[in-house]
């Protein structure tokens, strides 16, 4: 019984120690498939700026203006309205829609009728890591941040990020900070009525 009880345990622990051992063997998975001095061989002298845009559709672009170039790219299965649906917690729009080939999926969300959010998960079948990231490396340079869960390249404009296991976003920095601090001021409003309301008692 004794024996068997330390089986389990052994089989328990035995993930935890191989993520471990993982850890001090590739401490960072990106490193581990591209070394830094291929990663700065890659890179160009003068490199783009972050984009804002793949394909035709770019952020900051209207809901029509979404729809409509959606419906004219055929990597994208768009259903009209039914890939539309409006969140009223947050007051914004979201268009979640399936895509052929490299694509499986894409997200945008919208704030005040405007793309802000763009999000495409590839089909690592058919994509893989290495080559969107060397991809990006050679047109926008070294990511300004590199971890194992993602890359991301920025301006005072924009982040795009490459996150695992294989999925490409946009973000437009100006709007998403504005919506964080209009966040964190609902949060402090609240907590003022919260203690004003137990100060009653």
């Amino acid at each position: 019984m004794m024996k068997m009880r330390f089986f389990h345990l052994v089989l328990l622990l035995f993930p935890l120690v191989l993520v471990n051992a993982q850890e001090i063997l590739a401490p960072n998975q990106f490193d581990y498939l591209i070394p830094e001095p291929e990663r700065r061989s890659l890179a160009p002298e003068n490199p783009e700026a972050p984009p804002r845009q793949f394909r035709e559709l770019s952020l900051g672009m209207a809901l029509d203006e979404l729809k409509s170039a959606l419906t004219g790219d055929g990597l994208f299965v768009f259903r009209g309205e039914r890939d539309v649906s409006f969140l009223p917690v947050r007051e914004e729009t979201l268009v979640e829609t399936t895509g052929l080939s490299y694509i499986r999926r894409a997200y945008f969300q919208l704030t005040d009728g405007a793309v802000y959010i763009m999000s495409f998960s590839l089909d690592p079948r058919l994509m893989d890591h290495y080559s969107v990231f060397t991809s990006f490396v050679r047109k926008y340079g070294e990511p300004v941040l590199l971890s194992p869960g993602e890359a991301v390249w920025e301006s005072d404009e924009t982040r795009v990020s490459i996150e695992r296991p294989l999925t490409v976003k946009y973000i437009d920095k100006t709007v998403f900070n504005r919506l964080v601090e209009e966040s964190r001021a609902g949060d402090s409003r609240e907590l003022l009525r919260r203690e004003e309301f137990l100060a009653d008692f």
